[in-house]
């Protein structure tokens, strides 16, 4: 039986290394209960983690970090920091080759070569792509996630560099496997907009140029979090799979024992 924690929030601290940390906990569930405060949390990388920071994290009493960042980031950012006692699994949920040359770009291209590929909607309609895409072909990945919460993960925290797609997304599928409203999971995932969340743009021209109104409107499509992007991952499970429960049970293989343990370690007692 897991045991039942008291369901009060979790403190949420303004870390000083770590973007866009949050716990999960009150978000409603269809069946009149709520995501448990404690088991669940998400953030940008730990990679820049004070020393507070990690004694922070170290208080929540953390089974996993999920890791969703691919090689390519991991060289780019560094390694998460090591919290004792605590697991890490980095479960890649792009590959590094795919747009490594259009990220490239977004670091260190011009006004001209940015207008050229992010212009005109083209950035918002990648994101919209990629969300679709994760989706569609990162079902062996987010089952693995969601069986590891089932069997012994949580308390777990999931990230990946901002904290905004690749993390979003599996935070998204596993309340959509305990039974949380889509409404709710829109709601969460919208707050990495908040400044204190955002991911801090970094460019190899910092200065006035490089950094100017026109680059930062060019560049906050690929930044912001967007109903828009979200909901076209809703959209491709309905399209590929007709229904959520079809999309668990024959997308990712997760059967009804295993939803009901996912239930047990993230929802509050019965109502």
């Amino acid at each position: 039986m897991t045991q039942q924690l008291p369901q009060v929030p979790s403190t949420e601290p303004e870390l000083a290394g770590v973007r866009n940390f949050r716990d999960v906990g009150g978000l409603p569930a269809v069946d009149g209960r709520q995501v448990r405060y404690g088991r669940l949390f998400r953030s940008g990388h730990l990679a820049h983690a004070t020393e507070s920071d990690a004694s922070f994290l170290g208080t929540l009493g953390l089974h996993t970090i999920f890791d969703f960042r691919n090689s390519a980031d991991l060289v780019l950012e560094g390694p998460d920091v090591e919290l004792p006692g605590v697991r890490n699994v980095n479960i890649p949920l792009s590959d590094p080759a795919d747009g490594a040359e259009f990220w490239e770009l977004v670091r260190a291209g011009n006004l001209a070569q940015l207008r050229a590929v992010l212009a005109d909607g083209q950035g918002a309609a990648r994101m919209t792509e990629s969300y679709r895409s994760i989706i569609a072909e990162r079902t062996a990945e987010h089952s693995r996630v969601l069986h590891a919460l089932a069997e012994d993960s949580v308390p777990a925290l999931m990230h990946c560099a901002a904290g905004k797609d690749r993390a979003g997304l599996s935070i998204a599928v596993s309340l959509l496997a305990v039974g949380v409203e889509r409404d709710a999971i829109e709601a969460d995932y919208l707050k990495s907009n908040d400044p204190h969340r955002r991911y801090l743009v970094r460019r190899t021209d910092s200065s006035r140029t490089g950094m100017s109104p026109e680059v930062m409107e060019l560049l906050g499509p690929l930044f912001d979090a967007r109903a828009e992007y979200l909901r076209a991952a809703f959209d491709m499970i309905g399209q590929t799979w007709g229904t959520t429960e079809r999309y668990l049970a024959q997308g990712l293989g997760i059967s009804p024992e295993t939803r009901e343990r996912l239930r047990e370690r993230l929802l509050d007692a019965s109502a």
